[in-house]
């Protein structure tokens, strides 16, 4: 059943310019809808690479935009590892900021600030579309905000490997092992820094990161080892850990018990990029 809007949230369905095509999008608008945001999200959702579409964090993004409406969000889809595997879907993510950014009257945006955002496999794209808006030249992020992301195909941290006798988290370990069969049909793509971000040795450059684990998550360390390599390099981060979130089934991340701390989180950070000195944890 979809959540009532309310009065003052504006949803628009549109079309944005991928890698390879068009691709479905949606945009969040809060407050008064012809009033221009300083700040645009380019929010891409999870699914481990295989699955997914608007639908999964429509919630969590109307929460979002009515929590901060100075700020604009655009949830995008992108080419599923089932149409076209790795790197079909970061091309994607890295089209569609530069789509965002010569198109920024039809999303009510000025174009000031351009964040890419996402959760779990959307989270890495977001990750890796930070690395190729450096390594292309644009276009220009003012921060990514990383929401439990999968960074590491190898599934080789603790918090992965060592899992407790826990139901939950041992089905959410073995979706991600899917998952990356799906994505990284290629074994020798594993060690691509757009597919691995957190493999990489050059992360120098990147935009301000927030980074949100989760207590009881598999993808806990590598989320925030990733973190600590980016303080390593210079890159303003901040990285936060969220209580348990007990997940019931895999694709439920978005609904976690943990919502509320990642808006405001969230918040927070976007705050900051105006200037402000963020903190690094």
């Amino acid at each position: 059943m979809t959540a009532q809007v309310p009065a003052e949230l504006k949803i628009r369905e549109l079309e944005v310019r991928g890698a390879q095509g068009p691709l479905a999008a949606r945009l969040y608008l809060a407050g008064n809808s012809s009033a221009k945001r300083d700040a645009l999200i380019v929010f891409f959702h999870g699914g481990g690479f295989v699955a997914g579409d608007l639908e999964e964090a429509d919630e969590f993004l109307r929460h979002l935009v009515t929590c901060n409406p100075d700020h604009v969000i655009l949830a995008t889809n992108y080419t599923l590892a089932t149409v076209s595997p790795f790197p079909a879907a970061v091309e994607d993510a890295h089209a569609v900021l530069a789509w965002a950014k010569k198109n920024k009257a039809k999303l009510a945006w000025s174009g000031k600030q351009l964040l890419t955002a996402g959760i779990e496999a959307g989270a890495n794209l977001a990750a890796v579309s930070a690395l190729m808006a450096r390594d292309r030249g644009g276009p220009a992020l003012a921060g990514q905000i990383l929401i439990m992301p999968m960074l590491d195909p190898g599934l080789s941290t603790c918090s992965m490997r060592e899992l407790p006798n826990c139901p939950d988290q041992m089905k959410v370990a073995n979706t991600c092992a899917a998952a990356y069969r799906g994505y990284l049909p290629n074994a020798a793509d594993r060690a691509h820094p757009y597919a691995s971000p957190l493999q990489s040795s050059r992360l120098k450059n990147l935009p301000p990161a927030l980074i949100l684990s989760a207590e009881d998550d598999p993808l806990r360390d590598e989320a925030e080892q990733y973190g600590a390599k980016l303080i390593a390099c210079g890159v303003k981060t901040t990285v936060r850990r969220m209580p348990p979130a007990p997940l019931q089934e895999p694709g439920a991340r978005n609904e976690c018990a943990c919502r509320g701390f990642a808006l405001k989180e969230m918040a927070s950070f976007i705050s900051a990029i105006d200037g402000t000195e963020m903190p690094a944890v």
